[in-house]
């Protein structure tokens, strides 16, 4: 069994900001905010959100061997979910997440629509620095929604002498955001209103001239598409495994937790073959 120095953690509420109409900053703070302060801005954390009318956050125990969540009664257990750390304010004791606003489809989703200043917020990761991408000259950044906050984090620790090739896939125009960056990146917006049943990410990812050098791919998005993805890079265009970083966030049709087998498989698989 894997053991790993957790930081975990009830959070609350201070503020919340629309940056487009389906994408939503959520800003929390709490007496772990300094301990967050040793992680990297851009890696997974576990968000739990309480169920309705419960006032603390019952926090589960994970078992590493099974990669699952120990049982928990229901009428106590938070609904977990992978996000992103997205940023983090000492001065101010706050960090932030983002949420793609898609109705009350799901439970982080409805949480974040409706979340006020006070409501409260589960937060498990790992403690300590890691390497979020691998550094090289060239970059192809590739993700739907639900992977903007990760590639926005990679774009901000980029040099300026950085080149590349970022793809990215929103609702509609509006929900286009400004990303910052000091790198040369050429940036490509695909809209597509209903991701749950299809997604151009893959084909318009083969229709780009990659460089042959110092390159190194980061893809997050939707099971089948950074499936797809992965294997056009590494089996026709032959990337090393150290060049390519591919995660899947979320499996269209199947809640977070009734695809975290079939994920996490396919995201262990794209760092061993």
């Amino acid at each position: 069994m894997k053991n790993f120095k957790t930081i975990q953690g009830e959070f609350t509420v201070t503020r919340k900001e629309y940056i487009t109409p389906h994408y939503i900053r959520i800003f929390l703070t709490g007496e772990n905010v300094p301990l967050i302060a040793n992680t990297t801005i851009g890696v997974n954390n576990k968000i739990l959100v309480p169920p309705t009318g419960v006032d603390k956050i019952h926090f589960p125990e994970f078992d590493y061997d099974k990669m699952q969540w120990k049982p928990q009664p229901e009428e106590i257990r938070p609904s977990v979910r992978t996000y992103t750390h997205r940023g983090i304010d000492l001065d101010k004791n706050e960090i932030w997440i983002d949420f793609v606003a898609h109705g009350d489809e799901g439970p982080a989703s409805a949480w974040a629509i409706a979340a006020k200043k006070g409501d409260l917020l589960g937060i498990l990761m790992k403690d300590g620095k890691t390497e979020l991408y691998a550094k090289a000259d060239n970059y192809f950044l590739v993700a739907d929604a639900t992977g903007i906050p990760v590639i926005a984090s990679i774009l901000e620790d980029l040099p300026s002498t950085a080149k590349g090739i970022c793809i990215l896939e929103v609702d509609s125009k509006i929900d286009e955001q400004k990303l910052h960056t000091l790198a040369n990146i050429k940036f490509i917006w695909i809209h597509n209103e209903n991701p749950q049943k299809s997604s151009q990410l893959a084909e318009v990812a083969k229709q780009q001239i990659l460089v042959e050098e110092s390159r190194s791919g980061y893809i997050a998005a939707e099971f089948s598409t950074v499936k797809e993805i992965r294997r056009y890079l590494r089996k026709e265009k032959l990337w090393k495994q150290e060049e390519l970083y591919a995660y899947s966030y979320w499996k269209s049709g199947i809640s977070e937790d009734r695809s975290a087998s079939d994920r996490h498989k396919e995201n262990t698989d794209s760092i061993t073959n």
